[in-house]
């Protein structure tokens, strides 16, 4: 795959990075499987660190676009954050070490799960209650959203979102609130990781991913709640198949 191809590739995880709170990882993984196939069983760890990395910078800038009100959903939530760094850790070290086959399928279960809770159960596609910005995450779910998505390379926000929809979050501010949290997580997993990573392909996808970042969170584009969900689902199932078929041939 070209350096060109990479960079517009990274351009478009900065589009999903902003509107979904997710991107740098559902989208980094099957590429750099793909790019680093010559590798074998090796590439999808690889996948893993690179991922880490591009889910890292690309969650750092839009953090920083965040609106402040919207952060503020996060105050005296140290616990959780502390946990979800601390989950981080471990999944990074897990990724670096465990059978990188092990990891293919984890990544597509992972996808598979979340699909299926999104889907079959009320919540998601509307949410729960009043929708409100003073609610988000139970700390205890911290350390095993963390190391999850450290072991995967997404950086967790596949977990995140849909928790924060059933705490009655729009789906603006919980794909916002992801992002904060997923530099939790990626920032201490990026460690144990980071001899395995492809710089040349990092590079590339944040060199397409950074200006989309910045320009699309200062735009403010705002889409209807329930078109929201239902992108995000649907954008789920897609990379759900494309890592399966990726796994099976």
């Amino acid at each position: 795959m070209t350096l060109e191809i990479l960079v517009v590739i990274g351009a478009l995880s900065g589009v999903t990075t902003v509107l979904f709170g997710f991107g740098g990882g559902f989208v980094t993984v099957p590429v750099i499987v793909w790019t680093d196939a010559e590798l074998g069983a090796e590439a999808m760890r690889t996948a893993v660190a690179t991922s880490a990395v591009v889910v890292f910078a690309a969650s750092a800038i839009a953090t920083a676009s965040t609106r402040r009100e919207i952060l503020a959903s996060l105050r005296g939530r140290r616990v959780l954050l502390a946990l979800l760094a601390v989950g981080g850790v471990v999944g990074g070290l897990a990724a670096r070490f465990a059978p990188a086959e092990l990891g293919r399928w984890a990544f597509v279960a992972y996808l598979g799960a979340t699909l299926m809770d999104a889907l079959a159960r009320p919540g998601f596609v509307r949410p729960v209650g009043v929708v409100t910005q003073h609610r988000t995450i139970r700390a205890g779910f911290g350390f095993p959203v963390g190391a999850v998505a450290a072991f995967v390379g997404v950086g967790g926000s596949v977990l995140t979102v849909p928790l924060l929809r059933r705490a009655g979050h729009s789906m603006e501010s919980a794909t916002a609130l992801a992002n904060p949290m997923t530099l939790a997580i990626t920032a201490p997993a990026v460690v144990p990781l980071i001899a395995s990573v492809d710089v040349t392909s990092a590079a590339a996808l944040l060199l397409g991913a950074t200006p989309v970042v910045v320009v699309l969170r200062r735009s403010g584009i705002t889409i209807p709640d329930v078109v929201h969900a239902r992108a995000y689902v649907g954008l789920i199932g897609a990379v759900c198949i494309a890592m399966t078929l990726a796994a099976l041939y």
